[in-house]
């Protein structure tokens, strides 16, 4: 078990805890579900402005291919933040609207889910940079990643949001999206990895030897 596995099934522990224990109704499930998936969105963000050899290969942007450079890689970045945050600031509308934190210790709850987000998060960060750093990998995959990952489980958490808080149903739900968590999580660290294998095997290959002229 590596060390963001152990962060994220503490961090889903901990977050059953809670609900069990201060009674949540399904919905508020979501509050957690957000914080996770905006700590996702940053440091998503941060790996695309963190890349120094990449590819773009097949990723277009207004029917253009997006430019291997920086203005290429910091106008996806800027466009992943717009189009992920505005998708969040709409949940948290509904968020407000249906399930509004109570008093200090609703935010003490939440803000303690966020921390252990974080701290797993990070450390799943820095092995993926540490990955992409001896690879090349493509931005447009990148990019495009964060949604696989938060994006199934929170279309599950709205279709029960009415549904009684038993315990059955929130280890259904948590156990649902911890397997969703580790198994993506995995997914991307071995994009990054098989990516850094396959630049560390071409720079092995021997250069081709000159080509010489006959007359």
């Amino acid at each position: 078990m590596t060390g963001s596995d152990r962060d994220l099934l503490l961090s889903n522990l901990l977050t059953l805890v809670m609900a069990v224990v201060f009674d949540w109704p399904i919905g508020w499930l979501l509050w957690p579900f957000w914080i996770q998936s905006v700590v996702i969105g940053w440091y998503a963000r941060k790996r695309m402005l963190a890349l120094r050899d990449f590819s773009t290969e097949g990723f277009t942007a207004n029917n253009a291919p997006v430019p291997e450079t920086e203005d290429g890689k910091r106008s996806t970045a800027a466009f992943f933040a717009l189009h992920y945050g505005a998708f969040h600031a709409f949940y948290l509308a509904f968020l407000c609207m249906r399930h509004l934190p109570d008093g200090w210790r609703d935010a003490a709850i939440l803000a303690g889910c966020g921390v252990s987000f974080i701290l797993s998060q990070r450390r799943t960060w820095a092995a993926q940079h540490a990955a992409d750093l001896l690879g090349r990998p493509n931005l447009g995959a990148l990019m495009f990643l964060p949604y696989l990952r938060v994006v199934p489980m929170h279309l599950m958490v709205f279709a029960v949001d009415d549904a009684a808080a038993t315990l059955p149903t929130l280890l259904l739900v948590i156990a649902l999206k911890t397997a969703s968590d580790l198994l993506l999580d995995h997914a991307d660290r071995r994009i990054a990895a098989s990516g850094a294998a396959r630049a560390a095997a071409r720079r092995a290959q021997p250069p081709d030897p000159p080509s010489r002229d006959r007359r």
